[in-house]
């Protein structure tokens, strides 16, 4: 340490910035990391669901609708979610959908009125911005992942909103 009280004003200075610059990278790096490692945790949680049949106002494995599946997988990294899809598309942040991300929601509009928010699902991967798969409870199938950009779930979709910062 003495060492850069010894060096000349712009010596000091670089070695300063450096030192600087190396502290805080690590400390953005960290972040992504744990960012990284929670939502690993919920999109685990989430597919331990797969199979499980559709039930409107379920939430055991015997039978759970879309927002119950939500309100698990994000339980496990001790989040609470509301019980309602609608009230769900509310909490975090709103992103645009070139910005998702796994680990983010994907809310839509699967009822009679084009503008309701029925359905919610969550990010699992993002191959490409025309390829993100996320998992949801799907009335007919269960639990299971699906494309966002199928002919059925594209038009549908109103919003992305990102919970884990």
């Amino acid at each position: 340490m003495l060492l850069i009280f010894r060096l000349k004003g712009k010596q000091r200075f670089q070695i300063l910035f450096l030192f600087a610059l190396l502290i805080f990278s690590s400390c953005a790096s960290h972040k992504a990391r744990v960012r990284d490692e929670r939502v690993a945790k919920v999109i685990e949680t989430a597919r331990t669901y797969t199979g499980t049949p559709y039930k409107y106002g379920g939430t055991t494995r015997s039978g759970m609708d879309c927002s119950a599946l939500m309100i698990h997988s994000f339980r496990s990294l001790e989040v609470n979610l509301p019980r309602s899809t609608e009230a769900q598309s509310k909490v975090g942040t709103e992103i645009k959908i070139k910005k998702v991300q796994p680990g983010d929601l994907l809310f839509f509009a699967t009822g009679k009125k084009k503008r309701e928010i029925t359905h919610v699902g969550l990010v699992t991967e993002k191959r490409s911005s025309k390829d993100i798969k996320f998992i949801h409870a799907s009335t007919s199938l269960g639990v299971v992942e699906d494309n966002l950009f199928s002919s059925y779930y594209r038009p549908r979709f109103r919003q992305a909103r990102r919970l884990i910062d």
